[in-house]
């Protein structure tokens, strides 16, 4: 067995998303002043985390489109954990937006689809906000939700092309109750299919999104 982590760290400061506030770590209460509360010799840390729920590798629930759909406290664990993995390759490509031809019949049906485009390569730099970025168009997002994906992420800025306001990758699966990953990284490690893909966020009330710990068990 061999597990494959899929998730960006995050580190006080950095940007997921331009024009989103970078998240800011720190102590709520440090070593140094815990040590007076507890016997010598003994001491906590004990951090603190100011952020948006769009940071790092994330996922989105229905909620964060729809004000009717589920929240991160309603989605279905089966929605998010322990999912027949299948992988997209689009690395090598022109055209930035991937189509339902692209997806060439691929079996996706109950599976956590994962769409590898290689834009992490560019995680942390000007680049990967430049609006250049891969994404699903309208006709792949909703083939995917017709053939019954049950997950569907991307390693790229966004699963839609940021100069469409309509936003319809995202409107299509999450009007499915279908969640959305995105700015997922390593998927070159991962094998075509036959893998275990787990990206299970918090479970907040009211919330649409927030980071994940996402990776998968090959083997």
């Amino acid at each position: 067995m061999r597990l494959i982590d899929l998730s960006h760290t995050v580190e006080d400061g950095m940007v997921t998303y331009d024009g989103l506030p970078a998240p800011h770590v720190c102590d709520f209460l440090s070593r140094e002043d815990s040590r007076s509360r507890y016997a010598p010799g003994t001491e906590f840390q004990i951090g603190r985390i100011e952020m948006v729920g769009n940071t790092g590798t994330y996922v989105d629930s229905p909620f964060h489109r729809f004000a009717d759909g589920a929240d991160l406290a309603a989605l279905p664990l089966e929605s998010v954990a322990d999912l027949p993995g299948v992988v997209l390759r689009a690395a090598v490509r022109r055209e930035r937006g991937i189509s339902a031809t692209d997806f060439g019949g691929l079996d996706v049906r109950d599976r956590g689809v994962l769409v590898h485009t290689g834009w992490d390569r560019h995680w942390r730099t000007p680049e990967y906000w430049s609006g250049r970025h891969p994404f699903l168009t309208r006709d792949a997002a909703e083939w995917l939700a017709r053939s019954g994906a049950r997950f569907v992420g991307i390693d790229s800025y966004n699963i839609d092309d940021t100069a469409d306001l309509e936003r319809p990758a995202h409107t299509a699966l999450l009007g499915r109750g279908i969640p959305v990953g995105e700015h997922f990284c390593n998927l070159a490690e991962l094998p075509d299919e036959g893998f275990r893909l787990s990206a299970v966020p918090v479970k907040v009330r009211g919330f649409g999104t927030f980071p994940v710990r996402a990776f998968a068990v090959t083997g």
